[in-house]
């Protein structure tokens, strides 16, 4: 019984852990180059646009680092092309930077001038919990809500439709999801075959 008390914790740690362990890699553009050679201003945003970044995801940047690095900055520096207050600066030649929060993250060029011409990219990564309807084009214009619905704190004003990277109010339950779920059956699947193993 002792074993039991010991590898069942254990166990447990070990399958909340792969639930939350499994982020994916994109090469950002979709293509070797797609960095360094964007095909127009808007091509890097839009290729973001059609793909869902989640916490614990990658990005992979491929570029010279002899004639370039790769600079995170805030909202207001990326929509300027500032590049004198980075957050941070990365210099390696496939560099892979983790999206460690939800939010939107802001990447330019360092190399002068490459910003200007559309080295630049906006994600918006979501949280864990967040699940939604898989598409590939943006969500239609909300119809005008009514007089007496005051509008999510999450969104901006009514004015506004919301962002298709932007989760829907209660989009969020504090759950672990299906994903957390399924681990979580798969657990107590375990804990009954070590009970009748060691009883």
């Amino acid at each position: 019984m002792a074993s039991l008390r010991t590898i069942v914790p254990i166990l447990t740690f070990f399958f909340f852990l792969l639930a939350f362990s499994e982020g994916k890699e994109f090469l950002v553009g979709g293509k070797e180059d797609s960095w360094t050679n964007p095909r127009s201003s808007d091509s890097l945003n839009l290729w973001a646009e059609e793909n869902r970044f989640n916490v614990d995801d990658f990005l992979i940047f491929e570029y010279n680092p002899n004639t370039d690095s790769v600079l995170q900055v805030t909202k207001v520096d990326y929509e300027s092309c500032n590049k004198s207050n980075p957050i941070k600066e990365y210099k390696d030649p496939k560099m892979k930077v983790e999206l460690e929060m939800s939010g939107p993250f802001y990447f330019i060029s360092k190399a002068e001038g490459r910003c200007e011409k559309g080295q630049k990219l906006t994600v918006v990564v979501l949280s864990h919990g967040y699940h939604s309807p898989k598409h590939s084009s943006p969500l239609p214009a909300p119809e005008s809500a009514p007089a007496t619905q005051a509008p999510s704190p999450q969104f901006a004003p009514a004015t506004q439709p919301p962002s298709p990277q932007s989760p829907p109010p209660n989009s969020t339950s504090g759950s672990l999801g299906l994903k957390g779920g399924f681990i979580a059956i798969l657990v107590r699947i375990l804990v009954t075959l070590l009970e009748m193993w060691f009883f």
